[in-house]
């Protein structure tokens, strides 16, 4: 399948990006982040209605979806934390964008959230996709509660030679039942889901993935060039831009169940959407540019 709109590369210095590129080139940038298994698709219904109010907006695809590439086939296929926000801080460098109003889910959400905590003078405002999405790896060895536990299977799943090869032979089959499970009460079409599944074809797909979910519970080692954002990371550190988090009230892998407000130490708004999975922005778009545009001031 072709991508339904151009698509744009940003070249960092590890990647050659591909983003889509929206609105007025010189109105005020918002740039969208998307989450596994999902890509820019989700913002679809969201970013004409923040054009509609002069924003520019990008939307890239995440390492190992998409068109985006690594430059190099020696370049560590890493998917964790620290790299996702370090491709944000490269994108918006390789694009000359000083600031941006931020919004993302699921990883496109742990992406915005790094930048916002530890780069506020480059972030305008965020929106979140269930609140604070920075990773605690060291607290990772601490089981959760056993309703929790059963929800995370497929992380255990990646853990696995048998997940690898389940990933690798199965990705659309797999990744249409997380859609499923993650989102019960959206009735999403066979070509919403085409239209994403096109993405996870990314010859590096298999491997970011599997990597992320092995490296956030201290299974897999990291990119030693990221490392001082990790242990920057592991201090937990709190979010100071103005927030709003946006939670689906019938997520099937992360529910509403705990307040992490204490996290941000600026403006925060918390709100449950009803009838809202995990895949916020397509299956609540007006409410995720709502957010966005009370944030800048537009609504």
């Amino acid at each position: 399948m072709t991508e339904p709109y151009p698509i744009r590369f940003a070249r960092t210095a590890l990647l050659d990006i591909a983003y889509e590129d929206h609105g007025e080139p010189n109105g005020d940038p918002v740039i969208l982040l998307h989450g596994f298994p999902y890509d820019p698709r989700g913002y679809d219904e969201v970013w004409p209605l923040l054009t509609a109010h002069g924003h520019r907006v990008i939307v890239p695809y995440l390492r190992g979806y998409g068109p985006t590439r690594f430059r190099s086939d020696g370049s560590m296929r890493s998917g964790q934390q620290a790299a996702l926000a370090q491709d944000l801080i490269d994108l918006m460098d390789a694009l000359s964008i000083e600031r941006a109003a931020l919004a993302g889910y699921d990883w496109g959400g742990r992406a915005a959230c790094i930048v916002a905590a530890l780069l506020p003078e480059r972030t305008r405002c965020l929106v979140t996709g269930d609140g604070y999405n920075i990773q605690n790896i060291p607290a990772s060895v601490n089981p959760a509660p056993p309703e929790d536990e059963y929800r995370y299977w497929y992380q255990y799943y990646f853990h696995s030679a048998r997940g690898v090869r389940g990933l690798t032979e199965n990705r659309e089959a797999l990744t249409r039942l997380l859609w499923k499970l993650w989102s019960p009460s959206w009735a999403f079409s066979d070509d919403d889901f085409a239209r994403s599944a096109a993405s996870f074809n990314n010859p590096d797909f298999v491997d970011v993935v599997i990597h992320s979910y092995r490296h956030r519970y201290g299974y897999a080692p990291g990119d030693p060039a990221l490392q001082v954002i990790e242990d920057r990371l592991e201090k937990q550190p709190r979010i100071s831009v103005p927030t709003i988090s946006l939670c689906g009230a019938d997520d099937g892998v992360g529910p509403p169940d705990e307040e992490d407000g204490h996290q941000f130490s600026g403006p925060f708004d918390r709100r449950i959407l009803p009838g809202v999975g995990h895949n916020i922005p397509q299956e609540a778009p007006k409410a995720t540019a709502q957010a966005l545009l009370e944030l800048m001031g537009k609504a």
